[in-house]
Formats: C-alpha cells, sequence, structure tokens
C-alpha cells in the first residue's frame, strides 16, 4: 500500500465537535468575505454595498447568510488605553463596527469579524492573543455573528516545539507524494499535535467566545499548520487545510490535492476550509472558476464569496449560485463530502499538484453527485462508470441531470461519456 493510501485511510483521533446549541455550525458557512476583492481597502459603504448586492442579485435567497469583514478594520497605533479593546477605524468605520453590524442584520444577514492569535494581524494591525477575553466580549457586544481568526505574528513565547509537514506549492522539492523528505525538520511520527502551543492559542479563543452570550461561528484560520487536522474540529466549526489561494488555477488544484487526503472524517459540525473563492475574480477563466466553485462545494467547505458581486460577469454569478451545488454542500441529512473514486490521470493515491484526483463522488437527499475534472491541457472524453462509483451499481440504468445547464440528459446504462474542456469540470446528478 502507498504511503499517501496509508495516509487516507488512517482515522483522525475520535474528538468532541464544537457544537452550537442554535444549530450554527453544523453545515458549512456560506457568505462573502472582503479580502480577496479588496484586501485592506474597506470601508462602512463598501461592506453595505456588498450586503445590497448579494440581495439584489439573489445570493441572500440563495442561503448566503454572513457578510464578513477581514483584515484592516480598527486604527493600527494599538488598543483604547482605559478598555484596552481594539478601536475601529472612525475614517472607514464612523458608525463604528457595531453600527455597521445593526445595518448588515436589517439587510437579514449575519456579521463577521477579523483577528489573529498573535501581536499584530496580518497586515499589523492590533490583534488578539492576551486579549481573547476582551475581545470575544467586545464583538459580543457589538453584535458579531462569525470570527475569523488568523495565524500572523505568533510571539517566541508561544511558537511550537516542533513544525508539522505542510505542503507548499512554492517549495515542491521538499516533497515527495506529499511527504517531506527532511523529516529530522519536523516533528515526529505519531506526535500529538492536539497539545501544542498552537492547539491552545486557538483554544484559548474558543473558550472566549463561548464564554459570551451569543454565538460566534468560529473559523480558525492556521494554515493547515501544527497538525490542525487532530484538533480543528474540537476547536473551531471549520480550520484552513492550507496556505492561503492564489487567484491562478495552479492554486486550486494545489488546494484540491491535498484536500482530497484529509476528508474521510468529514461530516457535520466541522470541516477543513480550503480557503476563500476566486470565483468572479481574474487569473482563472470560466472553465476553471466551475471547476472551483464544484469542488469547494463538493469538499463541503465553507463558501465565501471573495468578489466584487457589482462587477461579477453573469456567468460567475450564475455559478456562485448554482442550486444543485449548494444544495449539495448544505445538505442537513448526508454530512460527508464528495470524495475521490479514481485519481484518473495518476495512479490512485497520487499526491500531485498540477493533476490531483478527477473522478468524484458523494451521497446526498437528491442523488449521487459525480463530478469528473479534466486536469490536462486539452479537452478530452471522460467516463463516469457506474460500476467505479461507490453509491451506484454497474449494470443499471440511471437518470442523469447536468448540474451546470439544469437539464435532463436521460437514461444511461453502466456509463456515461462527455467531452469536457481543459480545466473544466463535468457535474453531474444521478438517480434511479
Amino acid at each position: 500500500m502507498s504511503l499517501m493510501k496509508t495516509l487516507l485511510l488512517l482515522a483522525v483521533p475520535t474528538v468532541s465537535a464544537l457544537e452550537w446549541a442554535d444549530g450554527t455550525g453544523k453545515l458549512p458557512a456560506l457568505g462573502w468575505n472582503s479580502w480577496n476583492a479588496y484586501h485592506c481597502d474597506i470601508n462602512e459603504t463598501l461592506i453595505l454595498d456588498a450586503a445590497k448586492a448579494m440581495v439584489e442579485f439573489g445570493f441572500k435567497d440563495a442561503g448566503y447568510e454572513y457578510v464578513n469583514l477581514d483584515d484592516c478594520w480598527s486604527v493600527k497605533s494599538g488598543r483604547d488605553n482605559e478598555t484596552q479593546q481594539i478601536i475601529p477605524d472612525p475614517v472607514r468605520f464612523p458608525n463604528g463596527i457595531s453600527g455597521l453590524a445593526d445595518q448588515i442584520h436589517e439587510l437579514g444577514f449575519k456579521i463577521g469579524i477579523y483577528s489573529s492569535a498573535g501581536t499584530a494581524t496580518c497586515a499589523g494591525y492590533p490583534a488578539s492573543i492576551g486579549y481573547e477575553s476582551i475581545d470575544a466580549a467586545t464583538w459580543a457586544a457589538w453584535s458579531i455573528d462569525y470570527l475569523k481568526y488568523d495565524n500572523c505574528n505568533v510571539p517566541s513565547n508561544w511558537t511550537d516545539e516542533c513544525e508539522a509537514c505542510v505542503y507548499s506549492l512554492g517549495n515542491p522539492d521538499e516533497y515527495v507524494n506529499g511527504t517531506c523528505v527532511d523529516p529530522e525538520k519536523y516533528c515526529p511520527a505519531g506526535y500529538d499535535y492536539s497539545a501544542s502551543n498552537s492547539a491552545r492559542r486557538y483554544e484559548i479563543m474558543r473558550d472566549a467566545l463561548q464564554a459570551q452570550n451569543r454565538t460566534i461561528l468560529y473559523s480558525l484560520c492556521s494554515w493547515g499548520t501544527a497538525g490542525v487536522e487532530q484538533w480543528g474540529n474540537q476547536t473551531g466549526n471549520s480550520w484552513r487545510m492550507s496556505g492561503d489561494i492564489g487567484s491562478g488555477f495552479s492554486s486550486i488544484a494545489s488546494i484540491l490535492n491535498m484536500n482530497s487526503f484529509i476528508l474521510n472524517d468529514v461530516d457535520f459540525w466541522g470541516r477543513p476550509d480550503a480557503d476563500m473563492l476566486e470565483v468572479g475574480n481574474s487569473g482563472i477563466n470560466l472553465a476553471e472558476q466551475r471547476t472551483h466553485f464544484a469542488f469547494w462545494a463538493a469538499m463541503k467547505s465553507p463558501l465565501l464569496i471573495g468578489t466584487n458581486l457589482n462587477t461579477a460577469s453573469d456567468d460567475a454569478k450564475s455559478i456562485l449560485l448554482n442550486e444543485h451545488l449548494l444544495t449539495f454542500n448544505q445538505d442537513d441529512v448526508y454530512g460527508a463530502p464528495a470524495k475521490p473514486y479514481k485519481w484518473g490521470t495518476n495512479p490512485d493515491y497520487t499526491f500531485n499538484a498540477s493533476n490531483p484526483a478527477e473522478f468524484w463522488s458523494g451521497e446526498s437527499q437528491k442523488g449521487t453527485l459525480v463530478l469528473m475534472l479534466n486536469t490536462l491541457a486539452d479537452s478530452r472524453n471522460m467516463t463516469a462508470d457506474f460500476g467505479e462509483i461507490p453509491q451506484l451499481v454497474g449494470d443499471a440504468t440511471y437518470s442523469v441531470l447536468d448540474i451546470w445547464t439544469g437539464d435532463g440528459l436521460g437514461s444511461f446504462e453502466s456509463s456515461i461519456t462527455v467531452e469536457v474542456a481543459s480545466h473544466d469540470t463535468a457535474a453531474f446528478l444521478i438517480t434511479p
């Protein structure tokens, strides 16, 4: 058995998931985040315009519910000398974050905020380590509903005694089939990452949030480090499984490849976060945007839009509003994600950032979701063989619906073959 197959089959230690009494976090979060489109150039008007666009273009009706501020919402000089609270930028947010939250709630959405488990955020603004209780209470008083908690500027007394091996697209020569080639640089096999300083940093904020009289969904942004797959589910509602997403297809394929090996134990109440969506932004064509959204939805990742909806193309908005993929992502009976049933271009269980697993399936109330990704440079015919799909029977006849067009394609016996363009994904809903 290959090393990556062994890793795929290993069970993550059983832990209690972070569950909120009102059901928050049972399903992946749906919403919008400011960072991918605007980075630090945010203000009250821009955030409200984004929320209004979500109403106007049908995203609220489709189930998107969070409007999230990312980094740079506060003053950069420090905290309030008396209260020790982080101070909202009075120029960018003249009504404060509390006033913005009131307006977001009036539009029917929830609001999210950002901080980091370090001395400063990634952009250098005040962060929350050492101030967890103050910040959690402040956000609850401001009626915040969601926290993205980043991993920048960790002080030396909180660093871990050793590092976990995490794949990086920028340093591919350091890995063989997803395994670090220099194990002496990293924590030993069998290391208990749940006892790490990183786990503790994030647990402290979890406890502070749970001490409030308000539910605040907790999104860990630890970049896949410190063996977060061991402790993320008991600590947060989602946990980033990689470094930041980039705007090109190579980044999307790399994250898809990494996530394909850690989905076996994903279900309700917690999930790896494949990062915010790039659909609608430059750098990826429409075929690649379809693939990006289809797999993020199928993997049950949180779906946080990262584009300016007022300028996004109708095609991009149509992808983000795809009814069938949103329904699969938000299925309240089947919590498990779609998973690879065949790698395709490469032998099964091959860790390859350019050609990840191409054939996927997942069970839902509406039927079996089947995805076929063409990772190659040219169009090609691809076949979904029913006998290879775990949820189907090989010699049976099934009805097939094209998820992108919404058209029923008819009944097929044993298999269906379609032409798939480069970097595009054929997506079907298959029912008896």
